[in-house]
């Protein structure tokens, strides 16, 4: 089912009778979807439980912002009955929860559909849909195309896989309103599984990432790739032309294809030409001046800004827009973000570079920028980290592992490579104190783990707040006078 081409026939009731529906969500969370879901599903009449593995009081925020709604709460454990046609005619999971958990197989075997907030959202928008998605840049590609579409359009709404609820902005949503949505490969599965796709999808790039979730590279790239697999001849299909496994599935695709890519190839698409940004459509060309903006510096930066013209061009902006999205753009929060400069030392915080392909972008981007002290390591998520540990042991002056199942494994690698690591740490505020205190003026302290958070933090987010903490703790022991610059992005 593509998304745009039968909006009218879903768009009344989300596509299921949800009044008076028996409905369990899986895994509340802490970070919004859980809880825009349990919500929404309230409020269009539907009988509610919520169940989560986590026990109510690691889970007392959530809770307390659902105190108002008639929820029955499972909360320390599962119970069957809930994925049973005795406890539930539907089962919402929650992104975080696995696609393969036995009781979602319990729940398809009993003839319970499984949705998510992702599938829900896409058959009750009434606008169509950039669905933007790829290993890396994904957040930042979504986050500069809404920019441009915002200086054209300023009811465009932004929201996926950051930390809110994409149907908590279904109100604002006309049949005009410009959407762009970023989509994670956990959301990709459930749209897959229901035959869902954007009118405009974006796949930015595939590298390693999440392989403690599938059966191996092969098996994540091929669920990155759907984003495009129901995609019809109405759509659009915007796809990296450099990246092998991404271009795959410009091959697999019904809707019309728009490459993008640093080298221009002479065709219709977004391209790369000296210090330029190109658009070709139909023979004719705009160009516009690559931006500074740090998250944009660099090959990757330069796919994304490329990425990102595409969609918002693809979808009627004009011209003037792209250039004002390009002006206004600061960067996002959690990924190359400047948090402060202390005694003539930039403190970075990159965050979301949990994967080992992420941290070795952000070095090339911040290799010209002076000596990197690197703080990474983490959990494991079974990438390779062998081009990681080259890459630290090729541009950075020291680094400082966190604690974390991945980070014996970096560490070896770094020994056989020639550095020797400090730490490891247990904490963000040991190891930014420890790289502040080497680190001289000019120089760079850059979190970007390359690895998932868990373990020492409650997500990438949490790690990434945990780092600004620190720094803003360490800019409190210095002279009034050696702070040139506190900023951040949100």
């Amino acid at each position: 089912m593509n998304q745009s081409a039968e909006m009218q026939d879903v768009n009344a009731t989300t596509g299921l009778p949800l009044r008076g529906m028996r409905v369990t969500v899986m895994g509340l969370g802490t970070r919004g979807g859980g809880l825009g879901v349990a919500r929404y599903l309230v409020e269009q009449g539907a009988i509610v439980t919520v169940t989560d593995s986590k026990p109510a009081e690691a889970l007392r925020a959530s809770l307390a912002s659902l105190a108002d709604l008639p929820i029955r709460y499972v909360l320390g454990r599962h119970e069957a009955v809930d994925f049973t046609p005795s406890g539930a005619e539907l089962v919402i999971r929650n992104p975080g929860v696995d696609r393969n958990t036995p009781l979602l197989r319990l729940a398809r075997d009993s003839g319970i559909p499984v949705e998510m907030e992702m599938t829900l959202f896409f058959r009750a928008c009434p606008a169509p849909i950039i669905g933007v998605t790829g290993t890396k840049g994904k957040t930042t590609v979504a986050t500069l195309c809404a920019e441009m579409l915002r200086a054209w359009d300023p009811t465009t709404v932004l929201a996926g896989n950051m930390g809110g609820s994409a149907l908590a902005r279904l109100p604002e949503i006309k049949a005009d309103t410009p959407v762009v949505i970023e989509l994670s490969s956990w959301q990709l599965e459930a749209l897959d599984e229901h035959g869902l796709a954007p009118h405009i999808a974006v796949l930015t790039n595939i590298s390693e990432d999440h392989l403690d979730h599938y059966d191996g590279f092969a098996d994540y790239a091929a669920t990155k790739r759907t984003v495009t697999r129901h995609q019809t001849q109405c759509d659009t299909f915007i796809v990296n032309a450099d990246d092998p496994d991404a271009w795959r599935a410009a091959s697999m695709t019904q809707a019309t294809v728009v490459p993008f890519g640093l080298v221009d190839r002479g065709q219709d698409g977004a391209w790369s030409r000296e210090d330029r940004l190109l658009w070709r459509q139909q023979g004719q060309e705009r160009v516009w001046d690559a931006p500074a903006t740090l998250s944009l510096r660099g090959a990757q930066g330069r796919a994304n800004a490329l990425a990102a013209m595409a969609a918002a061009m693809t979808r009627g902006a004009p011209p003037e827009a792209v250039s004002a999205g390009l002006r206004s753009f600061g960067g996002v929060r959690d990924r190359l973000e400047p948090v402060a400069t202390v005694a003539g030392v930039r403190f970075i915080n990159d965050t979301c570079a949990t994967a080992p392909a992420a941290t070795i972008a952000a070095l090339e981007v911040l290799g010209s920028e002076g000596a990197i002290h690197l703080i990474a390591g983490g959990a494991d998520k079974r990438a390779d980290l062998s081009g990681l540990a080259i890459a630290i042991a090729r541009d950075v002056v020291a680094i400082y592992p966190l604690e974390g199942s991945a980070t014996p494994a970096l560490w070896t690698l770094l020994v056989e490579a020639g550095i020797t690591p400090e730490g490891p740490f247990a904490s963000m505020e040991a190891a930014v104190n420890t790289a502040a205190a080497a680190a001289r003026p000019g120089d760079v302290v850059l979190l970007s783990p390359g690895c998932a958070s868990f373990g020492i933090f409650q997500d990438e987010f949490d790690r990434g707040a945990q780092f600004r903490d620190a720094v803003a703790k360490f800019t409190a022991t210095v002279p009034i006078g050696t702070v040139a610059m506190s900023m951040g992005s949100g």
